[in-house]
């Protein structure tokens, strides 16, 4: 196995960067240079999903308008719109369920965190019951 080289391995570690930052015109400037939208660290974490839990809804936007994909899981089974709901990050929330995030799909769920975190409004924007059902 050939070891990393550090040039590459420096750049992606600011790409992630922007992407945890909310730097979107450098990000977007990446990705209209060629840079994958889907692409992920060493735990499986996209782009957006770095962009989603650390509550850029803006990047998120530019993320999933140029094709990243608001369902891709983590290596931990976790989707970018459970972590914005867990992160309470309401325009996160907004971005990815326009960009057709499921909030069913993952574990745990988006439904899942609000319920455990009693986020009504976001059952709400779910079609969920606050409560789940007996």
């Amino acid at each position: 196995m050939t070891e990393p080289d550090p040039e590459l391995a420096e750049f992606a570690t600011r790409v992630f960067a922007m992407a945890r930052e909310g730097d979107t015109a450098r990000l977007v400037a990446y990705l209209e240079a060629g840079l994958p939208v889907n692409l992920a660290n060493d735990r499986g974490d996209t782009l957006l999903m770095l962009a989603a839990y650390h509550g850029h809804a803006a990047t998120v936007r530019a993320l999933t308008a140029r094709g990243a994909d608001p369902e891709r899981a983590n290596d931990r089974g976790q989707r970018p719109l459970a972590g914005a709901v867990f992160k309470q990050e309401a325009d996160v929330v907004r971005a990815l369920l326009d960009a057709g995030a499921d909030p069913r799909a993952g574990t745990p769920s988006a439904v899942d965190a609000a319920r455990m975190f009693g986020q009504a409004e976001f059952l709400a924007w779910f079609g969920e019951a606050a409560s789940p059902p007996e």
